[in-house]
């Protein structure tokens, strides 16, 4: 790649930082708290894949529904109450007897609990769980409280220990859409029209970082015309882990065929010019790349940590193998380096797929469900 042009695709911390909403720019909206009848905290500053969730799925929901988030950390198109504004939950709403509090971190249960329970505020309590793990007794004894639970995969709901409903994750396809010119994209970028496979997400052993570069220094030497990038944030715990991996590339000779983009300004053009994607997580929660991939026309080779398996169907988009093994991640991505078309054919079903199964609507419809069976006094 073109020295200015991976250049351009850099972007640091600190700048990603100032690209987030700020205190100062994330003015809440004036929200009539007597019509509101849903509100989903966000009680963590940080960027999160619950926060992405939110800031994607509630100004959908708002659409057909008096919805309003609460905290910080989110995009000015989120409808958003103000703290000032909680004292008037604990009225009931204009058009319903009880309001929804839908958590989905521990806090936000709390946060719904103590409203509820101990200020009697007319609200029921839902929680959406993607952990895919057994949960700590403290976060059980939380959700044995709530009044509906959601899982989002299969998955996740076989560690639940009540009553849940499942509902996937969509996402926006008018956001994550295929390029209209793959090669002239890929050309554009300073890659001379080479292939590209791709690795997103934070620099860490959870994610397979590791996995990833180590199949790619065992199979790029024999595929010259594909080149690998990998983009994502490097916290100061996993500094070494990214230096590492790097120092072996240079090791190889490969610095200029396997490239460590960093975080980047905006993902959507670095999905639609990959051929193949790779999601080698060795745990996740749910894990949204893949389908952002599938949904800008890339085949995908997955562990089958998170929902990845519930999102892929093999040998027809892409490919799932065991989480942590190295050797079935290399030879799950050979075949699609060996034969491009394999990986532009499974990226056409794999676009076709996420269309049909994984919008964003179709989420919000059956979290809709959810709040209208508790409205309707039916069980969660």
């Amino acid at each position: 790649m073109r020295p200015a042009a991976l250049a351009a695709t850099r972007l640091s911390t600190s700048a990603l930082a100032d690209q987030r909403p700020t205190a100062a720019k994330e003015k809440a909206r004036d929200i009539d708290v007597g019509r509101l009848l849903v509100v989903a905290p966000n009680f963590k500053k940080r960027l999160s894949g619950v926060t992405s969730t939110i800031i994607q799925l509630v100004p959908l929901q708002a659409r057909t529904l008096p919805i309003a988030s609460l905290g910080t950390g989110l995009t000015p198109h989120v409808p958003r109450m103000r703290w000032k504004q909680v004292p008037g939950l604990l009225r009931r709403p204009e058009a319903r007897s009880f309001r929804i509090w839908h958590a989905r971190r521990n806090v936000e249960m709390i946060g719904g609990l103590l409203l509820r329970d101990l200020f009697r505020a007319p609200l029921k309590i839902v929680f959406t769980s993607a952990a895919q793990r057994h949960h700590k007794p403290f976060t059980r004894w939380l959700i044995a409280r709530m009044d509906a639970v959601i899982a989002t995969s299969a998955r996740s709901g076989r560690f639940l220990r009540v009553p849940h409903t499942v509902v996937l994750h969509g996402i926006d396809l008018g956001t994550f859409t295929p390029a209209v010119n793959r090669d002239r994209a890929v050309a554009e970028a300073g890659f001379l029209g080479h292939k590209l496979i791709g690795c997103f997400g934070r620099i860490r052993p959870q994610k397979g970082t590791d996995l990833f570069v180590e199949a790619m220094l065992d199979l790029l030497p024999q595929h010259p015309g594909w080149t690998a990038i990998i983009t994502g944030r490097v916290t100061a715990e996993h500094q070494a882990f990214a230096a590492d991996l790097q120092a072996r590339i240079r090791a190889a000779g490969l610095a200029d065929r396997i490239l460590f983009l960093g975080e980047v300004p905006d993902i959507k053009p670095w999905y639609q010019r990959l051929t193949l994607y790779v999601a080698p997580s060795r745990n996740e929660g749910f894990g949204l790349t893949p389908l952002e991939a599938m949904a800008c026309g890339a085949a995908v080779v997955a562990s089958d940590a998170g929902a990845y398996a519930e999102m892929i169907l093999p040998d027809r988009t892409g490919q799932v193998v065991p989480a942590g093994d190295a050797g079935a991640l290399r030879a799950a991505i050979q075949p699609y380096l060996e034969t491009p078309g394999l990986a532009e054919f499974h990226g056409m079903a794999a676009l076709a797929h996420v269309r049909a199964t994984f919008p964003l609507q179709r989420e919000a419809d059956a979290i809709r469900a959810v709040y209208d069976r508790l409205w309707q006094g039916e069980a969660p």
